[in-house]
């Protein structure tokens, strides 16, 4: 057995994006989780792929309404990724999200957004492995932000292009 501590030291250590997964609750409002296991899958057809915890309301909203949105936050969005990674409702105020022609909520400022319908659900242990089907996306121009060994960071896309990683 994998000590979790370890496991979850060892995890830290893959940079990744920092994403925000939203869908709209029973009751109309946003729900979300900031989301770590995040990657695309495939090309045709285009398809990606988030492991949310089975104990997140925003999974059950995810089955329900078989569509939802994935946000990569935008460098100065901090306070927007630990909203999101807290438990309960009433994580932004609605003057920060807006619904998309989709009927999705989504963030009104993000680097990235993609809508995506259901795919397909798989068994993740205590997550789920969801698959989703893009429908559309929308980018911006900001950079985005970092997650590395339990802290986040920005670094902008001149940086991260740079071959001496200065």
């Amino acid at each position: 057995m994998i000590d979790r501590t370890m496991f979850r030291e060892a995890m830290s250590t893959f940079p990744a994006g920092v994403t925000v997964v939203t869908a709209l609750g029973e009751d109309g409002a946003i729900t979300g989780f900031t989301a770590s296991a995040f990657s695309s899958l495939s090309l045709d057809p285009s398809l990606v792929l988030i492991g949310p915890a089975r104990t997140s309301i925003t999974y059950g909203n995810i089955l329900a309404r078989r569509s939802f949105a994935i946000q990569f936050l935008a460098d100065d969005q901090k306070a927007v990724a630990y909203a999101f990674a807290s438990k309960g409702p009433n994580k932004l105020p609605s003057s920060e999200w807006r619904l998309s022609a989709n009927g999705n909520p989504v963030l009104r400022r993000h680097a990235c957004l993609i809508e995506w319908t259901l795919w397909q659900e798989y068994d993740g242990g205590d997550h789920a492995i969801i698959v989703g089907a893009v429908q559309s996306i929308e980018r911006c121009d900001a950079d985005a932000l970092f997650y590395y060994r339990g802290d986040m960071f920005a670094r902008s896309a001149d940086q991260l292009a740079s071959p001496d990683g200065t």
